[in-house]
């Protein structure tokens, strides 16, 4: 398997997802700024490598509702003040990123996206056509889903399969995938002690994307190993290799993409017939 883990040394566009859970303190929920930090100046160090970067990163929503109050109101109408939290934590959030950034001297962009995005063929070709700007131009985008006009209809609805479709948009070689868990495993290792770790998935099966459960060890994050199974379908589909890693240590990041064996690696299988407009548009939150 070393041959298969040096090539991560050649990745040049890579997509990055970290989740809420991992960027707050557990004891208050505030951000955690000095796992902020560290990720930033990793993201900015391959930046300097030469290559491609994009963060897919949630918790506008859980700022927001740090920075206001809404109790009273959200029992009338709950969709609504998520959706003013958004639009309250999606501005700090940027303006603390952007902060970190520019201590690096680099330059990040906010890109908010929704499954209209991608469904529709001219704001998928624009959305295209962005990313390839903002590369071009050397700047890092920072993507979430637009929580603050995201319904049903509309959402994406976790940001493990948002990071999937940014991939496989940007035409990205690599999806790092950083969660609460050290990789795949044939069971839930928190509540199995005899879960085997999987180090490889060179194919997909529907064994494997059956051992996908809903749960998830965090209650600030959507997405549970389903999510990533799912992501790892979508990446894959696309010619996208994906890597799922424990975000407790950021600097894993550059440790993965030097070849390091860590998290569990799935192998993309290219599949020509996989459509991932029709993908997404048939998408629902279960």
């Amino acid at each position: 398997m070393t041959d298969i883990r040096e090539m991560m040394k050649d990745k040049k566009r890579i997509v990055i997802k970290i989740g809420s859970s991992s960027l707050q303190h557990e004891q208050t929920g505030d951000l955690d700024y000095t796992k902020l930090d560290v990720l930033v100046r990793e993201l900015c160090d391959l930046r300097n490598q030469g290559k491609d970067v994009v963060l897919v990163t949630s918790g506008a929503i859980a700022v927001g509702r740090k920075a206001v109050s809404l109790k009273d109101a959200q029992k009338d109408n709950p969709i609504a003040v998520k959706q003013a939290y958004a639009a309250i934590g999606q501005a700090r959030l940027m303006m603390t990123y952007q902060k970190i950034f520019a201590e690096y001297n680099q330059v990040a962009a906010q890109i908010l996206m929704t499954k209209n995005t991608i469904v529709d063929n001219l704001n998928r070709f624009n959305a295209r056509n962005t990313f390839a700007e903002l590369f071009k131009l050397g700047v890092i985008p920072i993507v979430n889903e637009n929580d603050t006009v995201a319904t049903y209809e509309i959402e994406i609805g976790d940001n493990d399969t948002l990071s999937a479709i940014v991939a496989s948009l940007v035409g990205a070689d690599l999806l790092l995938l950083l969660s609460d868990i050290d990789g795949l495993y044939t069971d839930d290792p928190r509540k199995n002690p005899d879960a085997r770790y999987i180090e490889v998935v060179e194919e997909l099966t529907e064994e494997l994307l059956g051992m996908g459960k809903a749960s998830t060890g965090s209650d600030a994050g959507t997405g549970g190993m389903n999510t990533k199974l799912q992501a790892a379908k979508i990446a894959g589909s696309m010619g996208v290799d994906m890597v799922i890693a424990n975000s407790k240590d950021i600097k894993v990041i550059h440790r993965i993409l030097s070849g390091k064996k860590i998290g569990t690696l799935f192998l993309a299988s290219p599949d020509e017939s996989f459509d991932l407009p029709l993908y997404v548009q048939q998408m629902h939150r279960e």
